[in-house]
């Protein structure tokens, strides 16, 4: 690596930077604007002589809290002014500030931050450190967000930290605005430094960039300017040679030392030493304080936890025991504790990937394993191909709780946790909660919330029935005195052994039709064992396919007794029911009722024959199951274990690669 050291004085702070002419000058500071295709605007040069240091520290805003943050006093750098009246829009620092408060909650931007390294499982991401860290200049404590993916080369990394680019085409990436980094590093903390190294078109880079409202703010831009530098790794030397020339190299760096937390360029670039051959690593700092002046994120109550300060109401002892239970579920507890909420951000991962949370792994939750007596419903929204499985059901500790609610996800990550489509009275809807993924409608851009368009109008209110319809027929099996006469139950699908997704996940539900026009239930197969397809009871805005179904059945039954009546010679008026025909057939051909008593007694042999092989069936299932309960338990725990191996194989490399620098440092 380089170990060129860099003077950061430069007399009176001025750096003496020259316009920036191309985007392709790759050791540019890089100045974020808006699109230059607006019409009547043409492109300038940009002037940055205004760019300078006043300060050999890092100053953090006057205002410490996030919500206050964006009133600062404007102490703008005079510009010189533009040429024949055209120019780009650039876009002013306080924006950064503004943007980042779609944010309401400080967990919501760190699972943006997360978002990014899940996307890059496709490129070979096995895991994602989340961690409390310090500022070696000030020794405050600051936020690590670290993955293994393919990182990003040097023009990646400034499309990240550009407004408005995202080059996430695949339908299944969560990211798409090209946004999410800036909201959420900007609401955790006022600044952000960002190590990336990349291996992409056969060439190991890594690069180096500072998004830092600090910076911007104590020196009075007028725009969002981001210092970085790039390298590139010499196969034939072994070293790592810069991609700018002498000049920018300077400019950029020099920034970076002052208002990064590392003061020298070797600093810097050993911050690479334990991303290995490709990753990234992000470091909030300058985090923000709440209206107590202590630290918004909370890495002091638990150790193994980032929280988030929530009890507002006084004293907890006051609390009923009925009221306790209902704030230690995971229903309320995902709001102040990160650990909860990461264990059910995401609907399913690869099992050879985890999250991490303070050197744990984050357990894995699947909402529907947590359901008593589920129904599972297909819902088809109106003018949309696609349609959805929604799981339903009691909550296990139902009545007990007072939690209810849908848990709706989009592209596998949780927009809206235990969303109340209800508001019950009488407890109607108390302990119902449902889960679906919904790729039919778009998230908002902060991930917290759908677009209020008509189709999520239309799955509110479908939602809303579903809640109400369930509870009315079966709340008497928690114990309430039910409305309407109970339903049949479905039973719980069983889980696949082939799925990889971690223990708990039920594979999606298929709602088909019999003959009769019936719904039921299409389980997978289990091992070659064949599942029985359980009639499934579903609310009455799912059934009037199925009543017409039976309308025209009876029907078809109506008209055979009128021909047999007809083929008799004997003029009888059509009889609606069942067990009356059957007394006319006697009646009228006896032989013929003695056939029908035949075949009725051989359709019970074969329905008993029928029944004792469904219960061996049964009870192979059972064993199955069992064998897959042990099967899930030694995968998860072998899961643990490379985990765990993995992170010692990356702290080994740590410790051997800071030996060698030592070593070379001596020499």
């Amino acid at each position: 690596m380089s170990s060129r050291s860099l003077n950061s004085n430069h007399g009176n702070g001025e750096l003496g930077m020259k316009a920036v002419k191309s985007e392709q000058d790759i050791g540019r500071l890089t100045v974020l604007r808006a699109p230059n295709n607006v019409p009547g605007m043409e492109c300038s040069p940009i002037d940055d002589s205004g760019l300078c240091s006043t300060s050999s520290m890092s100053p953090a805003p006057v205002c410490r809290q996030f919500w206050r943050a964006g009133d600062y006093e404007d102490r703008l750098i005079s510009k010189p002014a533009c040429q024949n009246r055209t120019g780009y829009l650039h876009i002013h620092p306080k924006f950064l500030h503004s943007n980042a408060t779609s944010h309401k909650w400080a967990f919501g931007a760190v699972a943006e931050l997360l978002d990014n390294s899940i996307d890059e499982i496709q490129n070979g991401a096995t895991f994602v450190v989340v961690d409390k860290t310090s500022n070696p200049r000030d020794g405050t404590t600051a936020l690590l967000i670290q993955d293994n993916g393919g990182g990003m080369n040097p023009e990646a990394m400034r499309r990240c930290i550009s407004f408005g680019f995202s080059d996430k085409h695949s339908k299944t990436a969560i990211g798409q605005y090209g946004n999410g980094f800036k909201t959420s590093s900007m609401r955790l903390g006022a600044d952000v430094v960002v190590f990336s190294r990349s291996t992409g078109d056969r060439k190991l880079t890594q690069s180096v960039g500072l998004l830092s409202y600090t910076f911007l703010t104590q020196t009075g831009q007028d725009r969002i300017v981001v210092p970085m530098v790039d390298y590139e790794f010499d196969s034939h030397t072994s070293t790592w040679n810069s991609l700018h020339n002498e000049q920018h190299l300077n400019k950029n760096l020099s920034i970076l030392l002052e208002w990064s937390p590392f003061t020298t360029e070797a600093e810097l670039l050993n911050q690479f030493d334990d991303i290995g051959s490709h990753g990234t690593k992000i470091i909030v700092y300058n985090l923000w304080h709440n209206d107590d002046g202590k630290l918004e994120l909370d890495f002091e109550s638990d150790p193994e936890d980032i929280r988030i300060c929530w009890d507002t109401r006084g004293d907890r002892a006051k609390f009923s025991s009925k009221m306790k239970a209902s704030e230690q579920h995971l229903a309320n507890r995902f709001k102040h504790s990160l650990r909860a909420y990461l264990s059910i951000l995401y609907l399913q991962y690869p099992g050879n990937f985890c999250i991490v949370l303070r050197g744990q792994i984050v357990e894995y939750h699947n909402i529907g394993s947590d359901l008593k007596f589920p129904q599972f419903i297909r819902y088809k929204p109106q003018n949309v191909e696609e349609s959805v499985i929604t799981t339903i059901g009691f909550l296990k500790e139902a009545p007990a709780v007072n939690v209810h609610g849908f848990n709706v996800y989009h592209k596998n990550r949780l927009i809206l946790p235990f969303w109340h489509v209800v508001t019950f009275s009488d407890s109607r809807g108390r302990g119902v909660v449902g889960l679906l993924e919904a790729n039919f409608i778009k998230p908002t851009h902060n991930k917290q919330d759908f677009e209020k368009t008509p189709v999520f109008q239309k799955l509110e209110t479908r939602l809303k029935e579903m809640t109400q319809e369930y509870w009315d027929y079966h709340c008497g099996l928690i114990g309430y005195q039910p409305k309407k006469i109970p339903r049949p139950m479905a039973h719980q699908v069983a889980p696949n052994p082939e799925s990889n997704c971690g223990p708990g996940i039920y594979q999606p539900v298929l709602l088909t039709r019999d003959s009769s026009g019936a719904f039921g239930v299409r389980a997978s197969s289990v091992a070659g064992v064949k599942q029985d397809t359980s009639r499934i009871s579903l609310p009455s805005f799912h059934q009037s396919t199925e009543g017409a179904a039976l309308k025209r059945k009876r029907h078809e039954q109506v008209m055979e007794t009128g021909r047999a009546n007809r083929m008799g010679g004997t003029e009888l008026r059509s009889v609606d029911n069942v067990h009356g025909r059957d007394v006319l057939q006697h009646a009228i051909h006896p032989s013929r009722a003695i056939q029908v008593d035949e075949e009725a007694t051989k359709i019970i042999q074969d329905n008993q024959n029928l029944c004792a092989q469904f219960n061996e069936y049964v009870e192979i299932d059972k064993e199955l199951n069992v064998k897959i309960t042990k099967l899930r338990a030694e995968i998860e725990e072998a899961r643990r274990e490379y985990a765990r191996m993995l992170l010692e194989s990356k702290m080994l490399e740590t410790v051997k690669m800071e030996k060698g620098n030592r070593e070379l440092r001596h020499v």
